[in-house]
């Protein structure tokens, strides 16, 4: 199931990070910005635990995390959305995944991996701020599942609808959060009309 993070912020970071100009400090700082926005639907359902708290003049109920979160940043690009939800949920376990796209393909190649299994019944949030043609994510997804992962979310910047049509279809129980919802993918599966690279803009290392 599909959720456009619908609010005013968002389209605002939405904007600077689109913009060809916004050099590579500022489109981190913005998709930072963006990735907290992000977190808060994302978490919505997130169990919490009960337990006592004192404060300087009383004892009341506190709350807290039931099961520590696990972020898989899809390298390199979902890097830069990590930070977002570490702000909003300190505790978190970073679980990184290697993948790129054959160019010629499309085809998603995995090349590593570090999912810790003991975490399988943990939830999940996979970071990429692309979702493009949904190989890379259903790839992810085949493989955080293989690994024991059952509560799994899909968090993106940016969605085609192509892409999100191939997660619903291949993991119809996996929930996909969004900023933007876009037209449609070019002929080289790039995201129209998208925002570039996601991983060479936040790094530096757009081609001149």
């Amino acid at each position: 199931m599909l959720t456009v993070v619908d609010h005013p912020l968002v389209k605002v970071h939405i904007a600077v990070l689109r913009d060809q100009h916004t050099g590579t400090d500022a489109f981190r700082r913005h998709l930072t910005a963006l990735t907290r926005l992000l977190a808060f639907p994302a978490l919505q359902d997130l169990d919490i635990a009960s337990f006592t708290v004192v404060t300087p003049l009383a004892q009341t109920t506190g709350y807290q995390v039931a099961k520590m979160l696990v972020l898989v940043p899809v390298l390199r690009a979902g890097l830069g959305m990590v930070e977002g939800f570490r702000d909003v949920v300190p505790d978190t376990v970073v679980s990184h995944l290697g993948m790129y796209r054959d160019h010629r393909t499309l085809k998603p190649i995995r090349y590593y991996s570090n999912f810790p299994a003991s975490y399988h019944d943990h939830p999940v949030i996979l970071l990429d701020p692309m979702l493009a043609t949904g190989g890379s994510a259903v790839d992810a997804l085949d493989y955080l599942k293989a690994e024991g992962a059952r509560n799994i979310r899909v968090v993106s910047i940016i969605s085609a609808p192509e892409g999100v049509r191939k997660v619903e279809e291949c993991h119809p129980d996996v929930r996909v959060f969004t900023a933007q919802l876009d037209e449609r993918l070019n002929e080289l599966g790039y995201i129209m009309p998208g925002l570039g690279d996601a991983g060479d803009r936040q790094f530096g290392t757009v081609p001149e």
